[in-house]
């Protein structure tokens, strides 16, 4: 994924599923300097956030 897709997404109305290292999770945020977003995992009850680095997202294809 690149840093305008990320943008995309979060701006989106819509709930568009996002995957990291094969487990879904939220973008909760980014930063366009260092090419990372700041993500959650979608299950789980810990929200618990991490930095990655943009292209390890992976948007599901249907």
């Amino acid at each position: 994924m690149d840093i305008n897709r990320v943008k995309q997404i979060i701006s989106s109305p819509a709930d568009i599923p996002v995957h990291y290292h094969g487990v879904s999770v939220w973008i909760d945020g980014y930063d366009e300097e260092n090419n990372t977003a700041t993500i959650h995992m979608r299950d789980g009850h810990l929200r618990e956030t991490r930095e990655v680095p943009v292209e390890e997202l992976e948007e599901e294809n249907d």
